[in-house]
């Protein structure tokens, strides 16, 4: 079952938006949890691992784009998408760009794009999770072989400006 986190600082969209993903995966029931507070948001995806956050752009205390940029370093399996009714270039960029949201969705939303922009999510996260169970990467079995032959040959000593300690 997969498990959605959604934020939104007002509730009425928050229950629309929950609505419609129960409309959209009605035989999947995923688990949806939603938050209208980013910083209780915040706090619950450090206790809980999710496949999917869907967060409003607009929000006090903390932007979406914030949140989204929090939640990379928390999690960073977690797909991001944010969800704004503002179409400004220089928002989207930053939140793709910063954030790594995998999709970045105009208010108000269309069904159908929604359903194809989660389900894309989701299958983008059981890959994610599908490649971390099937062992270390080639770059992580590289750096392991160095160190083995050249113990703290990746650990880099700098001084306050910078430079290489030798």
């Amino acid at each position: 079952m997969s498990k959605i986190l959604l934020v939104d600082d007002d509730p009425h969209m928050l229950s629309a938006l929950q609505r419609a993903l129960r409309l959209l995966f009605q035989h999947e029931q995923p688990q949806i949890e939603a938050f209208t507070n980013p910083m209780d948001a915040l706090n619950r995806i450090c206790s809980c691992d999710f496949d999917l956050v869907i967060s409003d752009y607009r929000m006090p205390q903390l932007n979406g784009a914030e949140l989204l940029e929090a939640l990379k370093e928390v999690a960073p399996d977690t797909v991001r998408i944010m969800l704004s009714a503002s179409a400004e270039f220089d928002t989207m960029l930053h939140t793709i760009n910063q954030a790594q949201a995998f999709r970045f969705m105009l208010k108000p939303w269309d069904p159908v794009q929604l359903e194809d922009n989660v389900r894309q999510a989701l299958a983008l996260r059981a890959s994610l999770l599908a490649a971390k169970s099937a062992g270390p990467s080639a770059e992580q079995l590289e750096a392991a072989r160095l160190e083995a032959e050249e113990p703290g040959i990746l650990h880099v000593r700098r001084d306050a400006d910078g430079a290489i300690l030798l």
